[in-house]
């Protein structure tokens, strides 16, 4: 069996063993690699991801009126929620159950009505890789929800409600981008995303390029983590600049506007910026196989991340100066995703992919964690699973 047919079969099961009888629809959502624009998205910014072939997925069937019952499959045994649909949604003490929560209290104040239900949700993204398992959980349960409801919504909706349970119920302040870029990307393809317009474009990845996913073994939260503080230092800067966002500030006004305004505060700024003006080349790379251009964007980014952002780790620098060594000018490596752990992305010709795997396991020799490679294809967005 594929990949995905074994998770079909694991959430299938799942749902019986929880339920005592079969789902009558399933659906799915993937996770997502950042090329690059990392922590640009709550900044309104521009960023390049493209959907993984790993997923999250619901399978989905009949429930009481007005109940939702809940299994999630990946959280440990007996990892259980059901909450009433007329009464007000309230959150409660768990990450997972408060992103369900969330999603159904912002579908019902959109409007959205729901149907009593019974889900059983499972999937293959890896948690806390910095891959947006948590972006996938959440589109995949507002496209199953909705649906089974009776409604079909713009992934542009799907996304923004995954977004405010995320926001508001989990606790977590991140953009918009995980969510756009599960719910609406196209296969074989990155999505340039405006993040503040919420415009997109395919942008297709060329066929002599391969992407790599470098996953550190390192884990972490991001409602733990200094996630929700940086957006805070981005938000402050912002305000000195008197900006809306770092959208709107220019190299030359970020450097004219300092005035007092604090180191840290300054550095945070200084990534954005030059962050967001990474992007369109890199899609212009991306299309064009450039591969020299890609090692200097990605090289700039990881950098940048390191030392200005400050969401690197000293094994995630070691690991993508080994990598980065390797490739030279046939491709490029950085930290994708919010940092603090979690995976490196490689984007290379497809002939320098040995040269990766080679660079990892040197690194590996002398690492307390050992990095895993993965080797992931641009996939779709979210999307009802037909029979047959």
């Amino acid at each position: 069996m594929s990949r995905r047919d074994d998770l079909i079969a694991r959430v299938v099961a799942g749902y019986r063993e929880a339920f005592g009888t079969d789902p009558s629809e399933l659906y799915a959502a993937p996770g997502r690699v950042n090329l690059i624009g990392e922590h640009v998205d709550y900044n309104d910014g521009l960023v390049l991801p493209c959907a993984i072939d790993r997923e999250t997925i619901v399978a989905l069937g009949d429930g009481p009126e007005a109940r939702i019952e809940v299994a999630a499959l990946d959280m440990g045994e007996g990892a259980r929620d059901a909450f009433r649909l007329d009464v007000p949604v309230t959150r409660v003490d768990g990450e997972w159950q408060n992103h369900v929560r969330g999603v159904a209290h912002f579908l019902a104040e959109g409007g959205h009505d729901l149907k009593g239900a019974r889900m059983a949700i499972a999937g293959d993204v890896p948690i806390g890789a910095g891959l947006s398992s948590s972006a996938s959980f959440g589109v995949a349960v507002a496209l199953s929800l909705s649906r089974h409801a009776g409604h079909s919504l713009a992934p542009r909706q799907l996304a923004l409600i995954a977004q405010a349970a995320e926001n508001d119920f989990v606790g977590c302040a991140c953009g918009i981008m995980d969510q756009m870029a599960s719910a609406a990307s196209a296969a074989g393809a990155a999505l340039l995303l405006d993040c503040r317009t919420l415009e997109t474009r395919n942008v297709p990845v060329h066929p002599s390029l391969a992407i790599t996913v470098i996953d550190s073994g390192i884990r972490r939260s991001l409602t733990e983590s200094a996630f929700n503080q940086r957006r805070a230092e981005c938000e402050a800067a912002a305000r000195h600049y008197g900006v809306a966002s770092l959208r709107d500030l220019t190299p030359e006004a970020l450097e004219a506007g300092r005035g007092g305004l604090d180191d840290v505060l300054f550095a945070r700024a200084r990534h954005v910026v030059a962050e967001i003006a990474r992007v369109e080349p890199m899609a212009e790379a991306l299309a064009s196989g450039d591969s020299a251009a890609i090692s200097r964007l990605l090289t700039e980014g990881h950098r940048s991340l390191a030392e200005d952002f400050a969401v690197s780790l000293p094994a995630l620098d070691r690991l993508a100066g080994e990598v980065g060594a390797a490739l030279g000018s046939a491709g490029g490596v950085r930290l994708t995703g919010a940092g603090f752990g979690g995976c490196l992305v490689a984007v290379s010709d497809a002939a320098a992919t040995g040269d990766i795997m080679a660079a990892v396991e040197r690194d590996n020799a002398g690492a307390e964690i050992p990095a895993r490679i993965h080797r992931f294809s641009p996939g779709s967005g979210a999307a009802p699973i037909v029979a047959g």
